[in-house]
């Protein structure tokens, strides 16, 4: 850490130095508070380093809490104190500028952990100090009678000085003796208290084995036992205890009275319970988070035969919005708003909402009829979300997306039910949104297929993965190959060979499209040229290359191409680059830039996919197309025997468009003879399809090329 002025160790004694004021007023030690400080500040840097540390470990403020215990801060007050201070300042002076909430997250978890140490070595001192009072107890060897005649000085001492409340009483239950911290612990008098007798110290929440083990004392079938043990104080308020009682025998070793030893753990009781709920609850809404939610889920994934659960899973429609136009504390604002409307939709015994974070909530029904509850229950939240919300004076409209998982307990873990529930909402979103939509199990396969995809295509291009196959494309008039499509597939470990249909979209959503363009267009091109070096006397060979929209509007586009056509030694006309008709739809100057660009070098560029958009015809003088491919839509009727005329008119009218536009014409999707020679007379230059052969290896092209040259 950097000493220099408000450097990390500056702030590290800063958050020392206030740490040591708030809580020295409340500690047993000798020390001053300057001193105190310098037992704080290793704690504290302790905290700050668990607090930054690249892997979050919460166990480091398990070891702080019970250092607090060492250093005399026994009182629960002091602990309260120090959690305050960590809650208020430790991310403030010893925090990063990296992600607030994971911070902010980090100090819950630490605080949770300091209460734990700290209660952890409380119990193991008070147990040391209750096991001396018992050893000095039994060590006056029956004096227990004389001392409670005032005849023992030394156990009277340990008696009355003791801290924690000790009571003497016999075996029948009557109470004989209670020192002045018991009193105190139950603001009560001494006569009042010595009227009890212990089997009235009953409550509903002792453990079932409270009073067997009482039992057994007094018989003298065990010598003591440790419980946790709530008493009624008269006030009506609850006294919660870690209470050791001990049997004492007579010198001959005959059963004769029992001591009591309790621990008041009333204020760390209820600061655990604090703890407890900060680290279930959403600190925003004050709906139950994601943790407490899990614990719920899977509760009710584990009930007994013949019960179900039905879960809502909502996200905000655009909730983004708010956000970036009215700010964050707009949109917190809104969220609460939100969470209080869903709240009031999930009152019946079995339900339950959570917020899971940002602007996804969930809603949880249980019982034996949720797949009936669970359609009530999102149509409720859609109604609830009707009504505007006003923020800041504006009326904002919120509407959201619902996926709805049901099933029978017992059948998936909460991670997969929230997974369905999580791809069903999206797909609510999908469909446009302000729905609701049921979980599918096939469609979740096919989501959960193409995030798998998603997940391996960045390094399936560096495994090696990705291999090109390469279908003809066929001179009409002559039948021979003038070159070949260059068709990308992905060998998928698990799912085998996948289409160019199957990942093409998914690379374009990921951006993986522009390497994976890249390195087609790369071993295409090398391709090209050992078509032409092996096979030179079968004619120049093109390669067609696929280009994708995303790949148009890389700014290293014509760059990268001339790079790959240099480094391979292989002339522009070599290359033809084909871009969907839709890509070009109301293109403006700025796309059509670099396509210009690549057609003056001499790249042949194909208008592919053409006739199945809504682009103007007039629109071809502008583009910089030399080619136009025809969809197989227009063909398929040229495999019935006669042909549709009106398709046949349709197809020879582009032709002839084409043609006076001095552009060429591929059909695609020839997969008869009778559909080539159709074609042929209706004047088109070239086509590919099964008819002539399917995507395979280069080495059949070469195949296919030399025949052609042999005759």
């Amino acid at each position: 850490m950097s000493a220099g002025p408000d450097g990390p160790e500056d702030r590290l004694r800063r958050f020392a130095t206030i740490w040591s004021r708030a809580v020295f007023p409340v500690t047993s030690t000798s020390s001053t508070r300057p001193e105190f400080e310098e037992q704080l500040l290793p704690l504290a840097r302790r905290l700050s380093e668990a607090l930054r540390a690249r892997t979050f470990d919460a166990d480091a403020g398990k070891t702080v809490g019970a250092a607090l215990v060492t250093a005399h801060c026994t009182d629960p007050e002091a602990l309260s104190r120090s959690l305050d201070c960590v809650d208020a300042y430790l991310v403030l002076y010893c925090g990063t500028e990296g992600d607030q909430e994971d911070q902010r997250a980090r100090s819950a978890r630490l605080q949770h952990a300091m209460a734990a140490g700290f209660a952890q070595a409380l119990r193991e001192r008070t147990l040391a100090e209750q096991e001396a009072i018992s050893a000095a107890a039994l060590k006056a060897q029956g004096v227990v009678a004389q001392a409670l005649h005032a005849t023992e000085a030394r156990f009277r001492a340990v008696f009355e000085g003791a801290a924690i409340g000790i009571g003497i009483a016999d075996l029948a239950g009557n109470i004989l003796q209670v020192n002045g911290a018991l009193l105190r612990m139950f603001g009560i008098s001494e006569q009042a208290l010595r009227s009890r007798n212990v089997m009235e110290w009953t409550h509903p929440e002792d453990a079932p084995q409270t009073w067997k083990l009482y039992d057994e004392l007094v018989r003298g079938e065990r010598e003591h036992y440790h419980v946790e043990k709530a008493f009624y104080r008269p006030d009506g308020t609850v006294l919660w205890t870690n209470l050791t009682v001990s049997l004492l025998r007579d010198p001959d070793g005959n059963p004769q009275y029992q001591l009591a030893l309790m621990e008041d753990t009333t204020e760390r009781r209820l600061l655990n319970l604090r703890l407890r709920y900060e680290a279930t609850h959403d600190a925003l809404t004050g709906l139950p988070n994601r943790t407490f939610f899990f614990e719920r889920l899977e509760k009710a994934l584990g009930a007994g035969e013949g019960q179900r659960f039905g879960l809502c899973y909502l996200d905000l429609d655009g909730f983004k919005t708010v956000n970036d136009s009215l700010g964050h504390a707009a949109g917190d604002r809104l969220l609460v708003e939100v969470a209080d409307r869903l709240q009031s939709c999930a009152t019946a015994p079995g339900e339950m909402v959570a917020r899971l974070g940002g602007d996804e909530f969930v809603a949880l029904t249980t019982g034996p009829d949720t797949e009936h509850e669970v359609d009530e229950l999102a149509a409720r939240i859609m109604n609830a979300l009707v009504a505007p919300i006003s923020v800041d004076g504006r009326e904002l409209t919120v509407r959201g997306s619902i996926g709805i998982v049901e099933g029978p307990a017992g059948e998936r873990s909460p991670a997969e039910v929230l997974r369905s529930a999580d791809i069903t909402m999206y797909r609510a979103k999908s469909a446009g949104g302000n729905r609701f939509e049921l979980a599918d199990e096939e469609a979740d396969a096919r989501a959960i297929t193409r995030h798998g995809l998603t997940t391996a295509l960045p390094t399936a291009l560096d495994r090696g993965e990705f291999f090109i196959e390469y279908q003809p494309l066929v001179h009409l008039g002559d039948g021979s190959v003038r070159g070949a499509e260059a068709l990308v597939r992905w060998l998928h470990p698990q799912h085998g060979i996948l289409g160019p249909d199957r990942f093409i979209p998914l690379a374009e959503h990921t951006g993986l499209i522009v390497p994976l363009g890249r390195w087609v267009l790369e071993q295409s091109v090398r391709q090209a040229r050992e078509w032409r070096e092996r096979h030179d006397d079968a004619g120049p060979l093109r390669i067609n290359v696929n280009l994708s929209p995303c790949q148009l509007t890389h700014p290293g586009l014509v760059q990268d191409t001339v790079d790959i056509l240099e480094r391979a030694g292989v002339a522009p006309d070599a290359l033809c680059l084909e871009v969907t008709e839709s890509a070009l739809i109301g293109a403006d100057d700025d796309l059509l830039k670099p396509l210009r660009r690549l057609a003056e070098m001499g790249v042949d560029i194909a208008l592919d996919d053409f006739g199945t958009g809504y682009s103007n015809l007039a629109n071809l003088r502008r583009l910089p197309v030399s080619v136009l491919k025809l969809d197989r839509s227009f063909t398929q009727s040229m495999q019935q025997f006669p042909a549709d005329p009106v398709d046949l008119k349709i197809v020879e009218g582009i032709v002839s468009l084409a043609h006076s536009l001095d552009l060429a014409v591929t059909v695609e999707g020839v997969e008869t003879g009778a559909q080539a020679e159709q074609l042929r007379i209706l004047g088109c230059d070239t086509a590919q399809g099964w008819y002539y052969a399917r995507p395979g290896p280069p080495e059949r092209l070469h195949e296919l090329a030399l025949v052609d040259a042999t005759g």
